[in-house]
């Protein structure tokens, strides 16, 4: 193997709509209670986790009413308002929350609007930096869905617009409806399912936002690809996912989640691994 780990790199920059941002950011899901339904066991080192990664130079959090519901909400404000001015919140609606591990899309306007005005409360600002539409609800046209979005961007309570969890034909009819400046799907090196989404965000100056980012499992058991290349270079499988996706496209913007800090530290600096053309395509070409 390659030799592929270099120190003092901080990721590339990306241009979020109008707003600069740090490549690696950082998803606040796993700061709730269990099945992300209530708050965590541990209020105290969520709010350390959160003030930590902006510590670290993270400066796009990403979160949405759905988690707790607003419990991550709630934590992202007391840990960090008032925000400085390079920190980007994003926030998602459009799932509500009948219990533990349960999502059911919600897209009527009424709602839409109901849930944005209580983001901004429960965020403390008075425009939300990146709004994106969790789930497209299929009982109520995108048409709707958008245009209520749209209204509220154009009351000056959302600065831009991204979407969550989508094919390309849906997101090529948003983008006709609407300026979208993300998308945020599933993706990591274990499931690339999405591929034709990224290349519509890369052909479309779109980020691309991938949740669960973290490969593990079967790709990182003891003597598979992630384990073997990891312990190689001296770094953890966690991280060594984490940079392949900063090195698959300069669109993608990782935002893994952690409710420890020791496990963010170590997040944050696979932005300092380096991965060469050989590893990387030993590692795409592995699964």
């Amino acid at each position: 193997m390659d030799a592929i780990a270099e120190t003092g790199r901080c990721p590339d920059g990306y241009l979020l709509g109008d707003l600069p941002v740090r490549r690696l950011g950082y998803g606040t899901m796993q700061l709730t209670g269990p099945g992300v339904w209530g708050d965590p066991e541990d209020p105290e080192e969520a709010v350390r986790v959160l003030r930590r990664a902006v510590e670290l130079g993270v400066n796009f959090i990403d979160t949405a009413d759905s988690y707790g519901p607003f419990s991550a909400d709630h934590l992202v404000r007391r840990a960090l308002h008032p925000y400085a001015d390079d920190v980007v919140v994003a926030t998602k609606v459009g799932l509500t929350r009948p219990g533990p591990d349960q999502w059911i899309p919600v897209g009527r306007p009424e709602y839409l609007r109901q849930q944005v005005e209580l983001s901004l409360r429960h965020l403390g600002v008075d425009r939300i930096d990146l709004l994106q539409l969790h789930r497209i609800d299929p009982a109520v046209p995108l048409s709707d869905q958008l245009g209520e979005l749209r209204s509220l961007q154009d009351e000056g309570k959302v600065r831009h617009l991204g979407l969550s969890e989508v094919t390309v034909d849906q997101l090529e009819e948003a983008s006709g409806m609407a300026t979208i400046v993300s998308v945020q799907n599933r993706y990591n090196l274990a499931d690339r399912a999405a591929d034709d989404v990224l290349a519509f965000a890369e052909a479309h100056d779109m980020a691309f936002i991938p949740w669960f980012p973290l490969a593990t499992g079967e790709l990182a058991r003891p003597q598979g690809p992630l384990h073997t290349l990891a312990t190689e270079i001296g770094v953890t499988p966690a991280q060594l996912s984490l940079a392949w996706l900063l090195k698959r496209s300069s669109s993608i913007l990782p935002i893994p989640g952690t409710s420890k800090v020791g496990h963010l530290e170590e997040n944050v600096a696979a932005a300092d691994i380096v991965l060469s053309e050989g590893d990387f395509k030993h590692l795409t070409e592995s699964v």
